[in-house]
């Protein structure tokens, strides 16, 4: 499964014995190959210079196909090309220290007789066939290979999908009690996940769609209904996803309801502390000033009577806000 020389940026050369299992080739082998010998499947890093020199001149492909194979950027699709089939694809980046929403594509052009596959990073479906043929209960022929590479590719996205689900359910159940500004951090991580995984699983489900009615002579009804049934899963993680972003989203509108309603308490209870004040400012303002002709300026007990004329201000003030049912 290692890269058989650093520079050649062909990673395995891999020739099918049709029973589900096979045999790994040298470049000499390749070179020698003939479709009599079985199916050759041939994964190249799309990187490396022989990689580019091998698919652009000496593969035999169409222009249109050995530059598919080879572009730095592409979207899910599939385009049949005489009896051969163009396809990229995208699975969930699984490897260590990666962010599953950043997703790893692996382009393909498959004939009946072989097999050519590019990527640049490495893609766990990828591993997961060539267990499978080493085992000896991997695909058979190429049309086999496509099926099990989007059966496997869909299969993976399961984890994530569970993961995202379990995520959403714990902020859920921690909307009312942690710290709001991490919970609304957390909440804007999952919506972004979840938006850049749908972006790009949306025209993926196109792609295996297209695969359905294409009109190849080597993928049979019993290809294309195994490739529907892929299909179906991959919608069902789609709906999941699109359920997850949307409870994140009412989570959200959750938090900011919340905190909407504990502000305008808060503010009611100022209102109401404001309300009160407010006329005991006023008359405690006015007999303040340093002017002549102040009520009890001269009267021992001005004081006093002025403190319970205010409590008793205080008092009406709250018969009234009761009566008019203010709190």
């Amino acid at each position: 499964m290692q890269q058989q020389s650093p520079n050649t940026g062909l990673i395995h050369a891999y020739l099918l014995d049709g029973t589900g299992g096979g045999q790994f080739l040298d470049w000499q082998a390749v070179q020698d190959w003939t479709p009599s010998q079985g199916k050759l499947w041939l994964h190249f890093d799309y990187t490396g210079a022989f990689s580019k020199d091998w698919i652009s001149n000496q593969s035999g492909l169409e222009s249109l196909a050995a530059e598919a194979l080879l572009t730095e950027e592409t979207r899910p699709r599939a385009v049949t090309l005489g009896d051969g089939l163009l396809i990229a694809l995208r699975g969930v980046n699984q490897n260590p220290d990666s962010d599953p929403e950043d997703m790893v594509s692996v382009r393909l052009w498959v004939d009946n007789d072989r097999i050519i596959s590019t990527r640049k990073r490495d893609l766990l479906s990828i591993q997961d066939i060539l267990l499978q043929l080493e085992k000896g209960n991997g695909p058979s022929d190429c049309a086999e290979f496509l099926v099990s590479l989007t059966d496997r590719l869909v299969w993976r996205m399961s984890d994530t999908i569970n993961l995202f689900e379990d995520r959403a359910g714990e902020l859920e159940s921690h909307a009312l009690s942690e710290n709001r500004e991490t919970l609304r951090f957390d909440l804007a991580i999952l919506r972004r996940q979840t938006i850049t995984l749908r972006r790009y699983l949306a025209p993926q489900r196109e792609a295996l769609s297209r695969l359905m009615v294409e009109k190849i002579s080597w993928l049979n009804d019993a290809h294309r209904l195994e490739i529907r049934e892929t299909s179906d899963r991959l919608v069902r993680h789609i709906e999941d996803i699109d359920a997850v972003r949307e409870r994140a989203a009412v989570t959200h509108e959750e938090l900011l309801s919340r905190v909407s309603e504990q502000l305008n308490e808060r503010m009611y209870v100022l209102s109401i502390i404001a309300a009160i004040f407010l006329p005991l400012g006023f008359f405690t303002g006015l007999l303040g000033i340093n002017v002549g002709g102040i009520p009890g300026a001269n009267n021992a007990n001005a004081f006093f009577i002025f403190v319970a004329l205010l409590i008793g201000i205080v008092v009406l003030q709250l018969i009234l806000l009761k009566w008019k049912k203010w709190f």
